[in-house]
């Protein structure tokens, strides 16, 4: 089982937005678990402050330090991985990426650390993080969203998680490409067809036609991973030609 510790002042976002659909169902059958830790918990202000003014001025508050490092502390206290990854939730960090979502579903527990308001601490971040990590150039408002996203892209790919086991190895980004375009039932919807191939029952002409349709929709849509894909591909034939 693959488990998630999720460091926030929001969980009930968390959990509401991660214990339904294919994920909730996982984490009933115990394929992984999701703890949502309340960083407000572990703060020893008696109103429950977790912010300050940063020090050198400067707009907005800052999470302290004390109350991430404590609650950090009791999930490390309480998990076997003695050097669990500590994912920082920050846009300074390197983008993700399915390549990254599959090196970290090979661990056994992972711990997220949601900021908010200006940011957290420079000194905890020093201490305990062990990855920074970002969905994408842009700033949201706290670092829930984005642990969600990677929560969901990392979970989906631990064994058991999906019925099909075939669907984590057929989607975008697998080997490189963009996804197939897919069809379901009526074969005929608003004057459109299925395409016929997909109808012939021939499985070996549906592998080609799909691997030729994932091939012409990421020189389309995603040029910079065609050239990695295609350039990946002359290096394979080079190589047998040896």
């Amino acid at each position: 089982m693959m488990n998630f510790h999720i460091l926030t002042l929001f969980p009930e976002m968390v959990l509401e937005g991660l214990n339904t659909s294919i994920i909730g169902r996982a984490a009933e059958r115990g394929y992984i678990s999701i703890e949502a830790v309340n960083i407000r918990d572990y703060t020893l202000d008696k109103h429950g402050k977790v912010d300050d003014y940063t020090y050198g001025g400067g707009a907005g508050m800052l999470m302290q330090a004390q109350p991430v490092y404590d609650a950090y502390m009791a999930v490390q206290s309480r998990i076997k991985t003695n050097s669990a990854r500590v994912i920082y939730v920050t846009p300074q960090g390197r983008t993700f990426h399915q390549e990254l979502a599959k090196e970290l579903a090979r661990e056994e527990d992972l711990i997220f650390l949601c900021g908010h308001y200006e940011g957290i601490d420079e000194r905890v971040l020093e201490e305990i993080v062990t990855d920074e990590i970002s969905i994408g150039d842009y700033v949201l408002t706290g670092g829930e969203l984005p642990a969600m996203v990677m929560v969901d892209a990392i979970a989906r790919l631990v064994p058991g998680v999906l019925h099909n086991t075939d669907s984590a190895v057929t989607e975008s980004f697998y080997d490189g490409l963009l996804e197939y375009p897919q069809y379901s039932r009526p074969e005929i919807w608003h004057d459109k067809r299925v395409p016929q191939v997909l109808l012939s029952g021939d499985h070996a002409k549906v592998d080609a036609w799909r691997l030729e349709q994932s091939v012409l929709r990421t020189k389309e849509r995603r040029p910079d991973l065609y050239e990695a894909y295609a350039e990946k591909r002359c290096g394979e034939i080079r190589n047998k030609k040896k």
